[in-house]
């Protein structure tokens, strides 16, 4: 059984219902749980915000919380979550938005991946993975597999 699978059983016998906010990922969580056969019982809708302005529009990312922290922060990925749950039918919402690669800073190095965890009643969290420079597919992938993990946790 695939992470996804898994996370899908344990969605429906929890009664949740997902929303995921994406940008360094394009889409790739909302993908992999809507390949699971049964996935609409609790799979609302995802957000692929890769621009400022989606997050900003899409999500009501405030754009001073952009200009402050900058687009990959724990901070920005707290209002997507957050923004996903307010903007859908979702008990849970988790948001990822990082640096996939190629290139980074210093500051801010390829791989940086930052998560954001909304669940109606319970404080949002965050987190920060630095996957390291395996490359952007990698990135991504692990990135997928580590929102799908919180999102088992989140829902045990």
């Amino acid at each position: 059984m695939t992470e996804a699978e898994k996370l899908v059983s344990l969605a429906r016998e929890t009664g949740a219902m997902i929303a995921t906010a994406e940008s360094c990922t394009g889409g790739l969580v909302a993908g992999a749980i809507t390949d699971v056969p049964g996935s609409s019982h609790v799979f609302d809708r995802g957000f692929v915000t890769y621009s400022n302005t989606a997050k900003t529009r899409m999500l009501g990312v405030d754009p001073a919380l952009i200009e402050a922290h900058g687009a990959v922060s724990e901070e920005v990925a707290r209002a997507m979550a957050e923004g996903a749950l307010a903007n859908s039918d979702a008990t849970v919402a988790i948001s990822l938005t990082g640096i996939a690669g190629p290139g980074g800073s210093h500051h801010k190095p390829e791989g940086r991946v930052c998560f954001g965890l909304a669940h109606k009643d319970n404080p949002t969290a965050t987190e920060t993975v630095e996957f390291g420079a395996l490359g952007r597919t990698e990135v991504r992938r692990a990135a997928v597999l580590h929102a799908l993990a919180l999102l088992k946790q989140a829902l045990s």
